[in-house]
This record gives C-alpha cells, sequence and structure tokens, in this order.
C-alpha cells in the first residue's frame, strides 16, 4: 500500500507543478477567443462541466461496474481538461486557442465542482457498500492551492518576466514529470496483483467512455454548426479528461488505490483513441494537401 504521506505531498506537488507549467505559457491574449468565438467556449464548457458527466454516468451503469470502480470513473469525469488535452489539440492542429481557453475555464471551475460532484459520488455509491468521509471545504482549498493559485502564479510570471518564463518552462515540465512518474509508479506496486483483473473489468468501459465523449463532443459541434477545427476541439476537450486532478481526489483525497488504479488504467488507455485521432488528423491534411496541389 502507498503511504498516505507519499500520496499527500508528492501528488499535490506534481499537479501544482503541471498547472504551473501551464501558466507560465498563458497570456492575456490567449483569453480574447472568449470573446472572438463565445458559443464555442460556452457549448465547449457545458460539455465537460456537465455532459461528460453524464456519459459517465451511462457508462458505468450499462457496463454494471462493482462501485468503488464507478466511483472513480465518475471522478474521472469531474475533471476534465488538462495540459494533455492542449497537447493533443495542437498535434491535431485543432483550435489550439479555444482548447487553451476551455483548460482555463475548467481550472477556475473545478477546484468548486469537483468536491461536491465527487461528494456527490461517493454518496451516491459507496454510503451503503462502504461509507467513505469526503471533506468538501478542505478539498476545495487543497484544489484551488494546487490547481488554480499555481495558473495565476504562472501567468503573473509570465507577465512580469516572459524570459525567465521560458526558461523556467522546461525545469518545470520535466520536474512535474518526474513527480508524476513516482506516483505513478507507487499506485503500480500498491495495485500490481489488482492491475490485471482490474484491466479485464474497467478497461472496455475506460475506453467506452474516452470514446463516447470524444465522439459526443465532435456530433454537439457539428450540431451547433461550429468549424471543424472547433468541432476537433470539442471532441478533445470532452474526451480526454485531467487523469492528475482526478488522483488528487482518489489518492490524496479519498486514499483509495482502487479508485487510483482506475484512473491510472484511463491515463494509460486513453491514449488509444488520442493517438488514433492524430494519425487521423495528419492523414486527412495529407489528403487534403494533395487534392489542392492536383
Amino acid at each position: 500500500m502507498v503511504s498516505t504521506g507519499f500520496i499527500q505531498i508528492i501528488l499535490p506537488l506534481a499537479l501544482f507543478l503541471i498547472m504551473l507549467g501551464i501558466g507560465l505559457s498563458l497570456s492575456v491574449n490567449d483569453f480574447l477567443v472568449l470573446k472572438a468565438q463565445p458559443r464555442a467556449v460556452v457549448v465547449g464548457s457545458l460539455m465537460q462541466l456537465v455532459g461528460l458527466p453524464i456519459v459517465g454516468y451511462a457508462v458505468v451503469t450499462v457496463m454494471n461496474l462493482p462501485p468503488v470502480y464507478a466511483v472513480g470513473m465518475m471522478i474521472l469525469t469531474f475533471a476534465p481538461g488538462g495540459a494533455t488535452s492542449n497537447m493533443i489539440s495542437y498535434l491535431c492542429k485543432a483550435d489550439t486557442a479555444l482548447s487553451v481557453s476551455l483548460t482555463v475555464i475548467a481550472s477556475v471551475l473545478t477546484p468548486f465542482t469537483l468536491p461536491l460532484l465527487s461528494f456527490w459520488a461517493v454518496t451516491h455509491w459507496l454510503s451503503v457498500v462502504s461509507p467513505i468521509p469526503f471533506p468538501v471545504v478542505q478539498t476545495m482549498l487543497k484544489l484551488l492551492a494546487i490547481a488554480l493559485v499555481p495558473v495565476l502564479l504562472g501567468m503573473w510570471i509570465h507577465k512580469k518576466m516572459p524570459c525567465f518564463a521560458g526558461k523556467l518552462q522546461p525545469l518545470i515540465k520535466w520536474s512535474a514529470l518526474l513527480f508524476m512518474l513516482v506516483v505513478v509508479t507507487g499506485i503500480v506496486v500498491a495495485n500490481k496483483d489488482k492491475l490485471s483483473p482490474m484491466l479485464m473489468q474497467v478497461g472496455p468501459a475506460v475506453m467506452l467512455l474516452s470514446i463516447t465523449a470524444m465522439l459526443a463532443g465532435a456530433w454537439i459541434g457539428k450540431r451547433c454548426r461550429f468549424s471543424s477545427q472547433q468541432c476537433m476541439t470539442l471532441a478533445i476537450e470532452t474526451g480526454i479528461q485531467n487523469a492528475g486532478l482526478a488522483l488528487v481526489i482518489t489518492g490524496a483525497v479519498l486514499d483509495n488505490t482502487e479508485m487510483s488504479g482506475v484512473v491510472l488504467l484511463y491515463g494509460v488507455l486513453m491514449q488509444i483513441p488520442a493517438l488514433v485521432l492524430i494519425a487521423y488528423r495528419h492523414r486527412s491534411r495529407k489528403q487534403a494537401a494533395v487534392v489542392s496541389e492536383g
């Protein structure tokens, strides 16, 4: 079992550094998209904060997951966006500005929504099976400290000392990666006897969640008559969750290795549809370029 002290120190530190790195790359100009395309921002945020949990609830119900796994899956759906979705949007040649804006909005809102929704999930699935205390207010304060404050701090450094921010980014990036690898290794060791059966039981549900959420995001984008780039961004932002933030809840707050194992499996398996999406976009753009040249 990974010690509680280990999780409560290393994991929040890793997330703090990740969010600081996001802030270091942001400027006020990145928020101009909020005025330029407000509909896309509003629809994208609603898909992340409302649509994704609805999809998650449908998936865990249809797949009939055990309560503890269902809670882990739902906590994932309450933690949208993150640096990973921004990177995938960039690689897919999607609307990166929209992706960044949605990530920033999620960073502001999730410190409040994530604890409340996680409390509901724990109460809904585990109140009868094995009650788990969930400190809502303390969790909100913790998430504000490690998810919102570092973004604001990074933006301040970027504005006041842009050259220093540029030099600091690689150090922050690699430090965050190192800490997250330590956390992941610890969770794998704690769940080494459970990961194989967990993969068989939770793997299909994780893949179904990711693929369904992506398709839902793209479909809503088309229904709203957004551009193809915006539709791609909505698909990515709806289908790619912030596993690091979810791990803070399952590991540092709930200290539940089974839930953390679900999040860890998602962090690995979500790369499959993401890579397929990147390959599809590059192939489509290559074919379009050939047609235009012809």
